[in-house]
């Protein structure tokens, strides 16, 4: 019976080291700070030359639709395109489903998922 308490005694946690109350707010400032120019600036700037591209559209001009689709456009409407892919063959798409403005004689690059 006298060896009950001694091991309640050592069974009792340390106390936690203080630590200073602002360092929860500044290490969420620092993840904050790291996920913005590692995610969201990047992501903002490939949508701001995205959406330059699909605006600077003009009749003639080679295209790659997210379809995989290659063709030439025809007529360029407020928010939709006229593409001929074929003879006698035209599509109307609209401007987002522009993936690549081609050169002439230029081939699709690969579209990378993970950029």
């Amino acid at each position: 019976m006298y060896l009950l308490p001694l091991t309640i005694a050592e069974a009792a946690p340390a106390a936690a080291p203080a630590g200073s109350p602002f360092q929860f707010p500044i290490m969420m400032v620092i993840l904050f700070a790291i996920m913005y120019f590692m995610m969201i600036r990047p992501q903002r700037r490939r949508e701001k030359a995205r959406k330059e591209m699909i605006a600077s559209v003009k009749s003639g001009a080679r295209v790659l639709l997210t379809s995989g689709i290659i063709g030439e456009v025809t007529n360029v409407k407020e928010s939709t395109l006229v593409v001929r892919i074929a003879e006698n063959t035209k599509v109307e798409v609209v401007r987002a489903a522009i993936s690549q403005i081609l050169e002439k004689g230029e081939t699709p690059t690969e579209i990378e998922g993970s950029k």
